[in-house]
């Protein structure tokens, strides 16, 4: 569990780590000569009961507030420490405030330097720390009065400490890794190590990672957890990392260590924001901002849509200026650069959002900001036909992989082999599906069906998805495959009287020709662009045959020819074309692919130039093929 300190510049936090833990967190040479924290500084401390817990320093000058959320991030418990002597100051309020945007599970109070006033003074700061509690709508605090300089108090408090901590829940189990990087060095003999705060799952020695935004890949090489040596880290713990393969200019802080590859950073998100009354009215879409996300900060814009009257919140869209590592619900703090100032904050609905309208949620934001299956379901609108794979629900929604299938339940979502799909985008490819189809048998009445792979172009959406709907078309009984082919249900082509006697021509023509038939494009040149689908007909009816792409021969003829080679051939005995054609009395041009037939069907074989005779099968020809 991790421990974090807020407050005003010079309250006495540092000095309250040290009365707690023994460890001065200043280590920069310059914190020591100005006398101030400039930045984030870490000590353990051992709590009866709790076990050893992270404390994480933070600065209080306004110059580093920065630091502060980097240092807040993460925290089980925010630790608002205010001078008794000074009372609640600018920063008090601004660093609560970013405690209540980054949703802290626990804040308590300390008020130090208890030594520097009286009782009464002591109880006129408390009253100021309630009001201000209740005007944040945050329930009331446990309030410590302590001295780090005498000492006083400092016991009480670590108990106090203790009895807070115990109820807090442990985090998930299973969860997917991530560890935002705050402090990135080098160590003689051992290399590259970043330092953070374990925010999910659990990491193991010689594991492979990768470093965000970058993806640069890393292989751990030694851990520690709270300043000891040890074999896996876990979440909620202060950590460090020695990794081998990076260099520290490839890890600095902000970036994010990570171990499933299906993490992507991100520019373009959405989230329920909650920006305060004041800054409202200033801010468009072309507002430039600082984000401050875990131990990233990077510049961002922001375009809102419908703001729910009774809380403020609103459904928004964020662009940012540098990829960022971000997961369905996580919690951020957004700034303005000038005058330098926390205005509001949100949480992450859908870290990889697509461009489009902002839908109205209106009284359901709630519900999203706090609800993984809300969410889950949100994304699904979003992603329409495109669907979401199983495997990035974990990080998109926020939750573990154990829960996806209890939440895509709760969700109502169509539940295939790899992706998850709204019932609705099914019902919609379903539909598409059945206009298709009709199209295709208003367009082409002597079809026999449409081929499957057209349709699937057609739809153009996830591959999965057509499947899923062509397979519930076909279960519902509307639609059934033929072959390669997608028909309704009882379809028959219907050839008109006048289709009648086309083919009738058709046949005629071919079975005049006898060995020679007329190619498709000259019979087309004869009687028109329907010529293709009326030899289709003819070859179904069994009075044609295709021989090659663009000719057809008739049946009859085609027996003849065959049987022709059967009686002349012998068994064994190769015969070159030139000697075909003196049997077959063709010429080559319908010779090569009468012979190529021939070698498809298996009644000739060719051997070098020539052909050789197959034992030829009962049934020579395979006429119950259909074609679209």
């Amino acid at each position: 569990m991790i421990i974090g300190t807020a407050g005003h510049i010079d309250h006495g936090k540092t000095a309250l780590v040290k009365a707690l833990t023994g460890v001065d967190t200043d280590r920069l040479p310059e914190e020591k000569r100005r006398g101030i924290t400039i930045d984030l500084g870490f000590a353990s401390l051992a709590l009866d009961g709790v076990g050893t817990v992270g404390v994480i320093d933070v600065p209080g000058h306004e110059d580093f507030v920065r630091s502060m959320v980097v240092g807040a991030s993460g925290i089980d418990l925010g630790l608002l420490v205010i001078a008794a002597d000074e009372g609640v100051m600018p920063q008090t309020v601004e660093h609560l405030s970013i405690l209540q945007l980054l949703d802290i599970p626990l804040i308590a109070v300390a008020i130090t330097k208890s030594d520097l006033v009286d009782s009464d003074w002591v109880a006129m700061v408390q009253q100021d720390v309630l009001r201000l509690f209740t005007q944040k709508q945050l329930r009331e605090p446990a309030i410590m009065v302590c001295s780090a300089r005498t000492g006083a108090g400092i016991d009480a408090l670590r108990l106090t400490l203790s009895r807070l901590l115990a109820n807090v829940a442990s985090r998930r189990a299973g969860d997917v890794f991530r560890l935002p990087v705050d402090r990135c060095f080098t160590i003689k003999g051992t290399g590259t190590v970043v330092t953070g705060t374990v925010w999910s799952g659990e990491l193991d020695i010689d594991a492979p990672v990768f470093i965000l935004p970058t993806r640069r890949a890393a292989r751990v090489r030694r851990l520690e957890q709270h300043g000891r040596m040890s074999s896996r880290i876990e979440a909620g713990s202060r950590a460090a990392i020695a990794l081998a393969g990076v260099e520290v200019n490839d890890a600095p802080r902000g970036s994010v260590v990570v171990r499933d590859e299906s993490w992507t950073p991100t520019s373009l998100f959405e989230a329920v924001v909650h920006i305060d009354r004041a800054s409202v009215q200033a801010l468009t879409p072309r507002t430039h901002l600082r984000l401050h996300a875990g131990a990233t900060e990077v510049g961002a814009q922001l375009t809102r849509g419908g703001v729910q009257r009774t809380t403020g919140d609103a459904l928004a869209r964020l662009v940012t200026d540098a990829p960022i590592v971000l997961r369905g619900g996580d919690r951020f703090v957004l700034r303005l650069p000038a005058p330098l100032r926390t205005i509001g904050g949100g949480v992450v609905v859908d870290p990889y959002a697509r461009r489009r309208r902002l839908p109205a949620w209106g009284d359901r934001l709630a519900l999203l900001s706090s609800d993984p299956t809300t969410r889950l379901r949100y994304i699904l609108e979003a992603q329409a036909t495109h669907g979401l794979r199983k495997r990035d629900v974990p990080i998109r929604v926020g939750c573990t992989a154990a829960e996806v299938g209890a939440i895509a339940g709760a969700s109502g979502a169509y539940v295939a082999t790899h992706n998850l799909f709204l019932p609705a985008a099914v019902e919609q490819v379903m539909a598409s599906v059945r206009r298709i189809v009709a199209e295709f048998e208003i367009k082409s009445p002597l079809g026999v069906g449409i081929p499957t792979r057209t349709v699937r172009e057609s739809l153009r959406v996830n591959e999965e998805l057509a499947d899923v709907a062509i397979s519930g078309l076909q279960q519902s009984g509307e639609v059934e495959a033929a072959g390669p082919l997608l028909r309704r249900v009882g379809w028959t082509p219907s050839p008109s009287a006048r289709d009648l006697e086309a083919t009738n021509h058709l046949a005629h023509d071919i079975c005049a020709a006898e060995q020679e038939p007329p190619s498709v494009s000259e019979l087309v040149s004869r009687y028109g662009s329907s010529v293709p689908a009326l030899l289709r007909l003819l070859e179904r009816q069994g009075r044609v045959v295709q021989v090659e792409r663009d000719r057809y021969y008739d049946r009859i003829a085609l027996d003849a020819m065959i049987a022709q080679l059967k009686e002349t051939l012998k068994p064994g005995e190769v015969y070159a074309p030139a000697q075909l054609r003196d049997v077959l009395g063709s010429s080559r041009k319908f010779l090569i692919p009468f012979l190529e037939f021939c070698d498809r069907r298996g009644v000739t074989e060719r051997r070098g130039d020539g052909r050789v005779l197959k034992e030829i099968p009962e049934v020579l020809l395979d006429t119950s093929t259909t074609r679209s």
